[in-house]
């Protein structure tokens, strides 16, 4: 049997929850405080919910972060520092540099792994074996509805009124990307990291009025060939700002854990 920590219980979380196999146990909690007392009363003592990392009776043997960049940062150290496992859905973390140094040597000095997650992506490991060889370019083109955008920096940058048509709004670095749309830089950032890295992966975001569900497209070249992945994100019905497929690939991480074999 095999203990496990989430860092947030949201969606997300619940979605993960419902779904773990038998052998795989959710142990502990991490919520904030104006959530923690609500979490308790819902499930009961069975599992331990805290507001810090200090307030823990038991180790489990993998934590993950589905709770944003906000909780990640507050509570990432201090998992890493009692040397448990670290699953990590909020990449767009690691375009803070002194943080994601901070992971790293965090990491290393205590002897344990820091899992990135694909998340809402597909195609992760095809990028990342091929930037062992060389890779030449990288290009993800986010595109999504006009409601999927409001709210964030492209407000500035998207005429929604007489928008008739798809629209490319930015092209830039990943870097720059998750600079200006921390909400939506997961996705480059896991890219980004598995392939050429924050400044030499190209994004593309485009603004589409005939679309229902967001398409992610990656093209990757290189040594090896050429890479070109197009996926629909479907949400989670229990949240349609939430990726299913991010949801899976959390529990996927989980379920990692008491399997014997790992694709």
């Amino acid at each position: 049997m095999k203990n496990v920590m989430f860092i947030g219980y949201g969606t997300m979380a619940r979605k993960v929850h419902e779904m773990l196999p038998d052998n795989v146990v959710l142990k502990a909690i991490v919520a904030s405080p104006r959530s923690a007392d609500k979490i308790r009363a819902e499930l009961g003592q069975s599992i331990e919910v805290v507001t810090s990392v200090a307030e823990l009776t038991v180790k489990p043997d993998l934590a993950v972060e589905m709770a944003g960049q906000d909780g990640l940062k507050q509570h990432a150290l201090d998992i890493l520092q009692q040397g448990i496992a670290l699953g990590i859905v909020s990449v767009g973390a690691f375009t803070d540099e002194k943080f994601a140094m901070s992971l790293h040597d965090t990491a290393k000095k205590n002897k344990v792994k820091i899992h990135i997650l694909a998340g809402a992506i597909a195609g992760i490991d095809g990028i990342n074996a091929a930037s062992l060889a060389g890779l030449e370019d990288v290009t993800y083109q986010g595109r999504k509805k006009p409601a999927s955008w409001q709210g964030s920096y492209a407000d500035e940058l998207i005429d929604y009124d007489n928008l008739v048509q798809p629209e490319v709004f930015f092209t830039g670095s990943a870097r720059e990307a998750a600079a200006l749309f921390p909400d939506n830089s997961n996705v480059a950032a896991t890219i980004a990291l598995a392939g050429v890295g924050l400044d030499k992966t190209k994004v593309e975001l485009i603004v589409d009025p005939t679309l229902e569900h967001n398409i992610h497209h990656i093209n990757a070249n290189g040594v090896f060939g050429k890479l070109e992945i197009s996926m629909t994100g479907l949400p989670l019905a229990e949240n349609p700002k939430t990726s299913s497929l991010a949801a899976f690939s959390a529990l996927r991480l989980c379920c990692q854990l008491a399997e014997v074999y790992q694709l």
